[in-house]
């Protein structure tokens, strides 16, 4: 192997890295959700919470950006933010309130193996045994943190919590498979889906809970963190982790949030993490860092890494990258 090809490989292999460890912030940061919700925010409100985590941090991209979708991007955008943000945040919220949260938790951690087949429909990525076990082993895992002896299970509770694992595992595998309008930003086609979720959570918040509730300083303060940190910026981190990274890949980050919860249930809230929650945690990391692994191909990391596919040489030409379907 020559110098240029190791170099290439070294150069590869550090911006996966660092991508990977830039999207998995973002379920490390929704992990800290439960905590948040219930120290800080007022209760029995979860669509209302829904609503401030998505239309504020929406609204406050778009101003910044000061882009709007054209054309098909309308209606694309409007699908995006429907099952990412819209569907998905009431869907996971009816699961929580019917369902026990290590229960929730372990139903919505099927969403890595929903990926993996709406990757092979929709984008050609063919399922591979690896892909396949480490969904299973994380899924395990994350029942091994979360899940109690004696749980009980509610049929509406496992559906919405189902559905709103496979509506979030669509969106990631659409976002994919779309990408962004050529010109525009990670932040400003974040804001498009954050504030069109919004837009469709905004009147079932309203006829489901009625009126916001009145709010105290730490209620503002704990909605500007789910807003800002939980959502605006972990968002755009996870959507643009989607596009340089595989779907199934992204995914596979997911357990990071329960596990984050758990740990911080620990440190915050003296909830105890026994050896079997701890073996659980190591299950469910293990996992996650195997879903990075990049297969071994003739191409290089950084071929590999930058459009998602292998480069098939040519004779007379440096090799162009392939486009990713949209």
């Amino acid at each position: 192997m020559s110098h240029r090809t190791t170099r290439s490989h070294e150069t590869g292999a550090s911006r996966k890295a660092a991508f990977v460890a830039l999207t998995a912030l973002a379920p490390i940061s929704w992990g800290s959700t439960y905590y948040v919700t219930t120290e800080f925010l007022p209760p029995d409100r979860p669509l209302f919470t829904g609503l401030m985590r998505a239309l504020p941090a929406g609204l406050l991209l778009l101003a910044l950006t000061r882009t709007l979708p054209k054309g098909a991007w309308w209606g694309k955008a409007a699908a995006l933010g429907a099952l990412n943000i819209g569907a998905f945040f009431p869907l996971l919220f009816l699961a929580a309130y019917r369902l026990p949260g290590g229960v929730a938790a372990v139903v919505g951690s099927v969403g890595p193996l929903f990926v993996v087949g709406l990757a092979a429909l929709l984008l050609g990525d063919r399922p591979t045994v690896r892909s396949l076990v480490t969904a299973v082993a994380a899924a395990f895992g994350v029942s091994l943190v979360v899940l109690k002896a004696g749980a009980a299970l509610d049929l509406v509770g496992v559906v919405a919590g189902l559905l709103s694992a496979l509506s979030m595992s669509a969106g990631v595998v659409l976002t994919k498979r779309w990408g962004r309008p050529e010109g525009v930003g990670a932040l400003a086609a974040t804001g498009w889906q954050l504030t069109a979720g919004g837009l469709v959570i905004l009147p079932v918040a309203l006829l489901a809970e009625g009126a916001p509730p009145a709010l105290t300083g730490t209620n503002l303060a704990g909605y500007a963190y789910l807003a800002l940190g939980n959502t605006a910026v972990s968002y755009v981190l996870w959507f643009r982790g989607i596009e340089r990274l595989g779907a199934s890949s992204v995914t596979l980050l997911g357990p990071l949030s329960p596990v984050t919860a758990a740990i911080i249930g620990w440190v915050a809230l003296g909830q105890a993490l026994g050896p079997v929650q701890l073996l659980g945690v190591a299950i469910a990391l293990g996992a996650t860092l195997a879903g990075q692994l990049t297969p071994r191909t003739s191409g290089t990391p950084a071929e590999v890494f930058s459009t998602g596919e292998r480069k098939e040489p040519e004779p007379s030409a440096e090799p162009e990258a392939r486009e990713v379907p949209r």
